[in-house]
């Protein structure tokens, strides 16, 4: 086996800052949804459990596993990190519905006496709305998007681990505000009809596009620090910018895209059948309403 990539294969990280996090949310997340679970079936089946912790066992492979070492010397190996962070891990954290399951799995004491005064506040309610509405998600989307990939920005978060960390959290963040209003995980409300999210999301697939297209098609290195590092398996700088440029448009506009077919027809098979316009399913108005308190003794 090459040295090379006997290397990397053994470079996997386990910090206690990513592993104590992540885990404290797989733990949190999974005795919440149990016990929505057993209330809720059809609100919390097992595709939302599946989804969410995908999700964060795809951040555990962005962060930790081998693909950390290989961004630092290979820019598409870098960007490939960038599209799980901003365009994988998201959605899938956001379809598991995460709110009310990681409420739930609290404990009564902290639930009730801590986060219940700070949850009822006003300020927060206000916060919650303007974090969740879509315009706000769509514009710090783009703009971390592009201004992360400023040259400067982007050299600063090369060179120091607190910017590359600001960074990603950045991704992270920004993604989840963006994909919340498309998936629309209950019981948060849509703030918009959901036809209005076809164009959300092909105006960030143009974003994504035209940033896209000034990697793969610039002449010279954006990023000089990969001029310095060591060469892997004799592709080129240029080359190497290219192809991230390529992992950045193909991929990245198929998550925007399936989306917005998946939509399309959705509307479309609302349009045909008309019942679905008036009423919800039966077994969706009996559903008692859920609190993330849970009631005394439990």
């Amino acid at each position: 086996m090459d040295p090379t990539l006997a290397a990397l294969l053994r470079s996997w990280t386990f910090d206690p800052w990513l592993i104590v996090p992540l885990s404290v949310a797989a733990g949190l997340y999974l005795r919440g949804w149990w016990l929505l679970h057993c209330q809720m079936p059809q609100r919390f089946g097992v595709r939302r459990l599946g989804s969410f912790q995908l999700g964060l066992g795809l951040l555990l492979l962005a962060l930790a596993s081998p693909l950390e070492a290989l961004a630092e010397v290979l820019l598409q190996a870098h960007m490939t990190q960038h599209l799980v962070l901003m365009m994988l891990a998201p959605p899938l954290l956001v379809y598991g519905a995460p709110t009310l399951p990681l409420l739930r799995g609290l404990p009564h004491v902290v639930l009730k006496r801590g986060l219940g005064p700070l949850l009822a506040w006003t300020v927060w309610r206000r916060l919650e709305r303007l974090l969740t509405h879509p315009v706000l998600g769509w514009l710090a989307f783009v703009v971390a998007t592009v201004a992360w990939h400023v040259p400067a920005l982007y050299e600063l978060a090369l060179h120091s681990h607190f910017w590359h960390h600001v960074q990603h959290l950045c991704f992270l963040s920004t993604g989840m505000l963006f994909w919340w209003p498309v998936l629309q995980p209950w019981p948060s409300r849509p703030r918009w009809p959901r036809w209005a999210m076809i164009p959300y999301l092909l105006l960030a697939d143009i974003q994504n596009t035209a940033l896209s297209a000034a990697l793969v098609f610039s002449e010279r290195i954006l990023y000089p620090t990969y001029l310095t590092v060591p060469r892997l398996w004799g592709i080129s700088a240029l080359d190497d910018q290219a192809a991230a440029g390529v992992m950045m448009w193909v991929p990245g506009s198929l998550v925007y895209l399936v989306p917005v077919g998946l939509l399309v027809m959705q509307l479309c098979g609302r349009a045909g059948n008309s019942t679905s316009l008036v009423a919800p399913p039966a077994r969706e108005r009996c559903v008692p309403p859920v609190t993330p308190f849970p009631p005394p003794g439990a």
